[in-house]
């Protein structure tokens, strides 16, 4: 039932502390609590890691409290966490080694980047994979070995690389078993032990290795020490004698004990056993919670199983079919590609393709709507396949009607956030690309949209001899625009089509990948392009259009931004150009966004500019791009990522909305 509810080298990290700021005044946060990372208790609680934000679930009042960039957080990709009760401190460790310590008392972020600054680590091995504390130190598992942080003063001390002559080897856990700290290792390092207590751990020789082989976890459990290998076992070790106990159908991926009990967790069950390791639970994957299963943790009246899919479930021993679904209100994921806001309602979509229009590997994702403060998340499996969706225009005329492309199936039609009808080569003007000798091969590309004043809703597909449309939404009429005079091969011409914008004199602008920006004019059924040597474009490839105020053309490409000053003379004017902006920085003249990725570009009610890199994060400019309003980056606001994909502004309330690759704010 489903409810929503050899050389010693000695290696000492010294502390570096960021102290992280709050931005919940002027920001929110719009982030997916979907995907789980980690599960722990502790205060009567149950903490809780998504992708790059945490949530927390009060055992007794059942409230929740999410803690993300707006209070400070990094936004990167969280692999582990751990509660100190001792301490009160909720201790958030990522894959590129960052660690966060979140202080409850108080509200405050320490951000500790040690390990992200230690240079003889390797980038890609100082992943954290796990805490263990101990007499008031973390000991910390890492993909070069285990450094120690003390909790209490806040500083870190001795790092240990335990492979042989002080090799960095992964580290997936580690255990403290009567007078010895024993370590579940990679890299066919097997299990190692020493005495914890030793002064001399930095020393690779001071770890024992009990046996080869890959280990995934190690945990203590009432006077015995359990492990769980790659090969699928779980086994207690005894004397330093593994004895195995049980084999299950998929690979552990999380070892934990809480409450007594010893959890592990597979992709589609968790076994829940007493300190005997008498089996007393073991929930599954079901049909209402199809999904994957990636850690798990029991409290005095519950279990609670982190998902890819559905946040936090809670079932119980007694009855562990039952599931109730736990999470804060929020979008399907976080890698928002495309948004829309308007008439106080935000839309937001997933499918994705790639800078040179590729599709694959096709993208099921469904999509999500904001209004009065909810999330509303609507399934793939209700969208009649539509994938890769991604443009989203609403009907100004009758704003709970919104068209959504589909860069493989057409269009999608919803109604009063029901989806309605898919638009496609059977059922609409809408056409599929003609690949040479696979006449059966179906792909309807289609990519912007927008409406114009008379409530015609305008297409652009890509691959096709007639890829600019107009639907009628009140009539059902479909017209087709052909664009071989300026494309003859389609195919082999230009990959694709991004954006389009309407000139309030009739002229239709395209963004291309090869052609720069192409005109067409409705009345007189003109077609035109500039690129880079006829229109001073900095690229060919046009990712961002907008016309602002002024009637004035906005221009982001790849590789900078350009303004077409007079776009109502582009078919009079037998040599059109655009013009970079030159500002002065430090007296000295230089191009406003020379050679940026331009993702998106938006103007709002006093002109200004808002403009969306990839990369270099969002900047805010006056009308004219000679002053720098904001420039927002994720080191100077709660923006997760310095990628963003779009953005939206709402024209009743003036809420700006950016979507990035890390999560949607605004």
């Amino acid at each position: 039932m489903k409810k929503k509810f050899i050389l010693i080298i000695v290696s000492v990290l010294f502390s570096f502390f960021i102290n992280a700021q709050d931005f919940s005044a002027l920001w929110e946060g719009h982030f997916s609590y979907l995907n789980i990372k980690d599960v722990v208790q502790g205060n009567n609680k149950v903490y809780v890691a998504s992708e790059n934000a945490v949530f927390t679930y009060d055992i007794e009042t059942l409230d929740l409290n999410k803690i993300s960039t707006i209070h400070g957080l990094s936004g990167e990709f969280i692999s582990t966490i751990h509660y100190s009760e001792t301490f009160e401190q909720l201790i958030i460790g990522y894959e590129n080694g960052l660690i966060e310590i979140f202080f409850e008392h108080n509200d405050e972020v320490l951000s500790v980047v040690d390990i992200i600054e230690k240079q003889t680590i390797p980038p890609d091995n100082k992943r954290i994979n796990h805490f263990n504390e101990y007499n008031g130190l973390v000991y910390i598992s890492t993909d070069y070995g285990i450094s120690v942080y003390d909790l209490e003063r806040l500083e870190f001390g001795d790092t240990f690389f335990i492979g042989n002559g002080n090799a960095q080897i992964i580290v997936n856990q580690t255990a403290v078993f009567g007078d010895n700290i024993f370590a579940a290792c990679m890299n066919n390092s097997g299990i190692k032990t020493a005495l914890v207590n030793s002064i001399n751990l930095i020393d690779s020789q001071e770890w024992t290795q009990i046996i080869a082989g890959n280990f995934l976890g190690i945990e203590t459990l009432d006077g015995k020490l359990y492990t769980t290998r790659l090969n699928n076992k779980i086994y207690e070790i005894n004397n330093n004698i593994l004895n195995e106990l049980f084999t299950y159908a998929n690979t552990p991926l999380d070892l934990k004990a809480s409450n007594g009990n010893l959890v592990v967790t597979t992709k589609s069950q968790v076994f829940v056993y007493d300190s005997s390791f008498n089996l007393l639970a073991s929930p599954m994957v079901n049909q209402d919670f199809n999904t994957v299963f990636t850690t798990s943790v029991t409290t005095s009246e519950g279990i609670y199983i982190g998902t890819k899919d559905f946040g936090l479930l809670r079932t119980t021993i007694e009855n562990p079919t039952q599931f109730i679904e736990i999470h804060p209100d929020g979008p399907l994921r976080n890698n928002t590609f495309s948004i829309q806001a308007g008439y106080n309602n935000v839309w937001a979509t997933y499918g994705d393709y790639t800078q040179f229009y590729n599709p694959s590997p096709a993208r099921k994702y469904g999509v999500s709507h904001l209004q009065e403060k909810q999330w509303t998340n609507i399934p793939y499996d209700s969208l009649f396949d539509s994938r890769n969706l991604n443009a989203i225009s609403i009907n100004p005329f009758n704003t709970g009607q919104v068209f959504i492309s589909s860069f493989q199936d057409g269009i999608l039609e919803i109604n009063n956030r029901e989806p309605t009808i898919r638009y496609d080569h059977l059922n609409s003007g809408l056409e599929s690309l003609v690949l040479p000798g696979n006449p059966d091969f179906k792909s309807i590309r289609v990519s912007g949209t927008t409406f114009d004043q008379n409530g015609l809703l305008w297409s652009i597909t890509s691959l096709i001899d007639r890829p600019l449309k107009s639907y009628d939404p009140n009539t059902n009429q479909w017209r087709s625009y052909d664009f071989t005079e300026l494309i003859p091969n389609p195919i082999a011409d230009n990959l694709g089509f991004e954006e389009i914008v309407i000139e309030p004199s009739g002229i239709i602008f395209v963004a291309s990948f090869s052609l720069g920006i192409i005109g067409f004019n409705i009345n007189g059924n003109q077609l035109k392009n500039i690129s880079e040597d006829d229109g001073n474009l900095p690229d060919k490839t046009v990712r961002a259009l907008a016309i602002d105020n002024r009637n004035q053309l906005w221009i982001g490409t790849i590789k900078g931004l350009r303004v077409l000053y007079n776009t109502s003379n582009f078919f009079t004017d037998g040599s059109v150009s655009t013009d970079a902006i030159i500002i002065l920085e430090d007296g000295i003249p230089k191009e406003l966004l020379e050679e940026q990725f331009i993702s998106d570009i938006k103007v709002d009610g006093s002109n200004n500019k808002w403009v969306a890199t990839i990369g270099a994060g969002l900047f805010y400019f006056s009308p004219n791009g000679q002053e720098t309003i904001y420039h927002f980056t994720k080191d100077n606001s709660p923006l997760p990522s310095n990628n963003i994909n779009d953005v939206s502004i709402d024209n009743v309330n003036g809420l700006v909305y950016i979507a990035t690759d890390r999560g949607l704010l605004s």
